[in-house]
């Protein structure tokens, strides 16, 4: 997990794919973060994309570094029931306070990839499984 998690963190931002119907969404995230064994992402519960993910938590996380390497990281989502996942996120990005609060009734819904493949593939050549 530790080589996807750094290969994310070089990248700085990288792409989540999801489905509405039979349309295809991209969206830029940038935030992650490795705790317990995992690499874990957060999405807004009043967002589309928090709904198109419980409708097909199939997803796909696509990332480039200047190198020309990009990642391929392809599993299911699987949503944390444990709220310290959301709290470390919010601690190591404390400006999403103002939007995840008991006061806007905002909840950040964390995530992981399971039956998880991550390559990293070159601009030209064979990809590295990283998992």
């Amino acid at each position: 997990m530790s080589k996807v998690n750094d290969f994310l963190t070089e990248a700085g931002i990288f792409f989540l794919a999801t489905v509405d119907g039979d349309q295809p969404k991209i969206r830029p995230l940038g935030a992650h973060l490795e705790m317990d064994g995992k690499i874990l992402f957060g999405v807004g519960d009043f967002k589309e994309v928090y709904r198109q993910l419980q409708a097909n938590p199939k997803t796909e996380i696509v990332a480039c570094k200047p190198d020309g390497h990009w990642l391929r990281y392809t599993g299911t989502v699987v949503f944390e029931t444990d709220p310290k996942y959301a709290e470390a996120n919010l601690e190591a990005m404390p400006h999403l306070r103002n939007i995840y609060n008991e006061e806007t009734g905002n909840k950040l819904m964390m995530f992981h990839l399971e039956d998880a493949t991550a390559v990293d593939i070159p601009m030209m050549g064979e990809g590295e499984n990283l998992l």
